[in-house]
């Protein structure tokens, strides 16, 4: 006689409930433009009430007092009219996402990108198909917001030409990519910005006090290989079997059908032109006096190659990219036969983000509102106040700040601007407690990008969505959110667990980072 489910049966049914009701309650939210617009219009209200309350804080940073600012006034009213269409055409992701597109449309209508999936599909284990996508989305970060242009709609390509649900390649791309925001094998912009103010922070207390890029290499290097590996995970084990395994009619590397003649001088040609191009890159990054006109994509003022030309303007060579690889390979494969073709490619593309620029309107006010009332500001020194009064030990405190930053992640996305509101609170606090900068530089850093999958308030999470909804029109925000809900979970526990081991072993976080400091 059966005693009823397995424990385990029962805990996997209250977790499909859990998320269940997350994606019934996400899509009983209206549409994402009006959300967006209903939160807008919130700023505004609240922004008079903080006002009127006279709220008010002191900024860690400068200094100097921050007060609310209020909309609710004729010169909010005026400031909003003024500024509605600047804060449109200035909202940096809107550039980014469609330059890039217009570069990825001409790869695509030329064939270029199907002939390379299914090259790759016939050379890389399917088996591992997961993993790759996982790790591809945590190193993309070196490329500014390449993971989110490229890799997660890719990914999406990727699962159904093998039958798998295109949904959970777009998950698990998403997971790589924002989730693992801060994992990487290398050295990126965001540790010498992060760096930065964490070394400004520290000489509060220590005015000769340096901070390395490489501050967190160790942990982020560790932390790359347990991201990969937990987001395949979650992706194989979790939603892919509640998304369901696709419709079966893709197919694999050893049932599909052999690339044709003209495809494969098409690659052929592609792979030279590719080649060539990274010549002139690499030629560009590196500064070798013995080869003229070298580094000429570099900065004179600053030649690091982080700060590079490439590195900024990253986006622009991928636009470029895809449109001279994509004609090289049309006209080699007879795919490209004249200037109409590309543009056609180019506008085809474009049809399909009417959608993504409305949402774009809207969450480009909430963003402006939101910063114009210091709202932002005043949520997050208060809470890292709260935290520091807390009275907690170090290594709850610890747990405390990443959840802490996982929450504030949900309202101001960019990661620079919360640490330079928080780091000269929690930095000299934890300095004084016998921890290093470089170790709650960590603890930001994970509760900073487990929650990016999360919020709809997170600037690229309505582009995501658009991808989803071509696969599933009917995709809102909270089947997204209810997708990327395990990811969030899982990334957190063990990333959190992975520095709490950092502490109990007293590993150092990157070169000349310890983990403790004796002030």
């Amino acid at each position: 006689m059966s005693d009823g489910p397995a424990p385990a049966a029962q805990s996997r049914g209250l977790f499909q409930r859990f998320l269940n009701l997350i994606e019934w309650a996400g899509n009983a939210l209206p549409n994402p433009a009006t959300l967006f617009a209903l939160l807008a219009l919130a700023v505004v209200v609240l922004s008079g009430i903080f006002h009127a309350f006279g709220v008010q804080v002191t900024n860690p940073a400068t200094g100097q007092t921050v007060e609310a600012i209020s909309l609710l006034s004729i010169a909010g009213l005026h400031r909003m009219l003024m500024g509605a269409i600047t804060n449109f055409t200035g909202f940096a992701p809107i550039g980014t996402v469609l330059v890039a597109i217009l570069g990825i449309a001409v790869a695509e209508s030329s064939g270029l990108i199907s002939a390379c999936l299914r090259l790759t599909l016939k050379a890389a284990p399917p088996r591992a198909l997961t993993a790759v996508v996982v790790f591809a989305g945590v190193m993309s970060n070196i490329g500014a917001d390449v993971g989110y242009v490229l890799l997660i709609p890719l990914a999406g390509t990727l699962f159904a030409a093998v039958g798998r649900n295109p949904l959970a390649g777009i998950a698990a791309a998403f997971a790589g990519v924002s989730g693992g925001f801060s994992a990487n094998l290398l050295p990126g912009t965001l540790d010498v910005l992060l760096g930065g103010i964490t070394q400004e922070s520290a000489r509060l207390l220590v005015p000769e006090y340096t901070v390395l890029p490489t501050a967190n290499y160790y942990f982020m290097l560790a932390a790359t290989i347990v991201i990969t590996a937990a987001g395949t995970w979650v992706t194989e084990r979790i939603v892919e079997p509640r998304l369901g395994r696709g419709d079966g009619t893709g197919t694999d590397g050893a049932h599909m059908p052999p690339l044709t003649a003209p495809e494969h001088r098409g690659l052929r040609w592609a792979g030279v032109a590719a080649l060539m191009v990274t010549a002139v890159v690499v030629w560009g990054v590196l500064d070798a006096g013995a080869l003229p006109g070298s580094g000429f994509l570099l900065d004179p003022a600053d030649p690091a190659f982080n700060k590079s030309v490439f590195m900024r303007g990253v986006v622009i060579f991928i636009c470029l990219g895809g449109v001279g690889l994509g004609i090289v390979y049309g006209i080699a494969a007879g795919t490209v036969r004249s200037d109409n073709d590309v543009v056609r490619g180019m506008s085809k593309s474009m049809e399909t983000m009417g959608s993504y620029l409305v949402l774009m309107f809207f969450c480009s006010q909430f963003v402006s509102y939101f910063g114009w009332t210091n709202l932002g500001t005043i949520t997050a020194v208060k809470g890292a106040e709260l935290l520091r009064a807390s009275g907690l030990g170090a290594a709850p405190l610890t747990v405390s700040v990443i959840l802490f930053t996982a929450f504030i992640n949900l309202f101001i996305g960019s990661a620079s601007a919360k640490w330079t509101l928080l780091g000269p609170v929690l930095v000299p606090m934890f300095m004084l407690l016998g921890y290093s900068p470089e170790f709650v530089q960590a603890a930001y850093r994970v509760g900073d990008s487990c929650t990016n999958i999360v919020t709809p308030l997170m600037p690229y999470f309505p582009l995501v969505l658009v991808y989803a909804q071509k696969y599933a029109p009917r995709t809102g925000i909270g089947t997204l959110i209810s997708i990327m809900t395990p990811y969030s979970i899982v990334f957190m526990v063990l990333w959190s667990a992975l520095l709490l081991l950092w502490i109990v072993a007293s590993l150092p976080l990157g070169p000349g980072a310890p983990m403790f400091l004796n002030l």
